[in-house]
């Protein structure tokens, strides 16, 4: 395995980035928050990539933020607002990153996904998770509740379930985080990656514009009323109907043959 602490590689038009701290349980540190929001920059601006799959290294997915970095910043500040103020500002930005990128973002989970790595995944547009897989925001054990997480949680997951996680800091199983919405499906560890596979091709597959206006409409009708909700859907699907591909689209169909689209 590479030094690099984050690995990109690129498969038809899907790109995987692979956190590669395992020897850290693949955790947030500084560097690892600047290398995903630079990759993520990057990736916005490619119009061949369609797809972003996000996994981990090793025998977890990600165990949150990096706490002995953490502590060591809370030492070089007098009272560590400073640090901290600007560490969960770039993990914040990481996030909100990953929401307004144009492709869709799917987390590939196995052994832990706890704190900052379960509001990875929550934050991500779709997750597939392995059986045995397990799921928590455990700030509260330490004394520290989970705040910047439950952001992304209470947007995934019912509030009650959101809220005993938040303080119980009790792990849920992987079943549990499907049946709740926390991730799309849990399969067998040996399948994990062909199933991710799988849904990345399903979604790399079709017309990437439409993907990425229907991504963008999908998260901003949410935080609006029905009326406002509505009446935005109807711009964007109006834009969208005219486009040359939509046709083309449609005539295929009507057709019964595959669409020549032009991107």
């Amino acid at each position: 395995m590479s030094d690099e602490i984050l690995l990109r590689t690129d498969r038809g038009h899907v790109a995987e980035l692979t956190l590669n701290r395992p020897a850290a349980l693949n955790a947030l540190s500084d560097a690892m928050l600047a290398a995903l929001k630079r990759e993520l920059d990057t990736i916005a601006a490619d119009r061949s990539v369609r797809v972003v799959v996000l996994r981990g290294a090793g025998k977890v997915f990600c165990a949150g933020h990096d706490l002995k970095e953490m502590q060591a910043g809370r030492a070089s500040d007098d009272k560590g607002a400073a640090y901290f103020k600007d560490l969960f500002s770039r993990c914040a930005a990481l996030m909100q990153a990953i929401t307004h990128l144009p492709q869709p973002v799917i987390a590939e989970a196995h052994g832990i996904a706890t704190a900052a790595g379960c509001q990875l995944v929550a934050t991500c547009d779709m997750a597939v998770a392995a059986e045995g897989t397990r799921f928590g925001v455990n700030g509260v054990n330490i004394g520290l509740f989970c705040s910047t997480p439950m952001v992304a949680l209470t947007r995934n997951v019912p509030r009650k379930q959101a809220f005993e996680m938040l303080t119980t800091g009790r792990f849920i199983p992987a079943e549990r985080a499907e049946a709740i919405g926390l991730v799309n499906k849990v399969v067998p560890v040996e399948d994990l990656r062909a199933q991710t596979d799988d849904l990345a091709d399903a979604v790399a597959a079709k017309l990437s514009s439409a993907v990425k206006i229907g991504k963008e409409a999908f998260y901003l009708q949410a935080e609006m009323g029905l009326e406002e909700a509505y009446a935005h859907a109807a711009d964007v699907m109006t834009e969208n109907m005219l486009w040359r591909d939509t046709d083309e689209g449609i005539a295929a169909f009507l057709e019964k043959r595959p669409p020549a689209w032009n991107e």
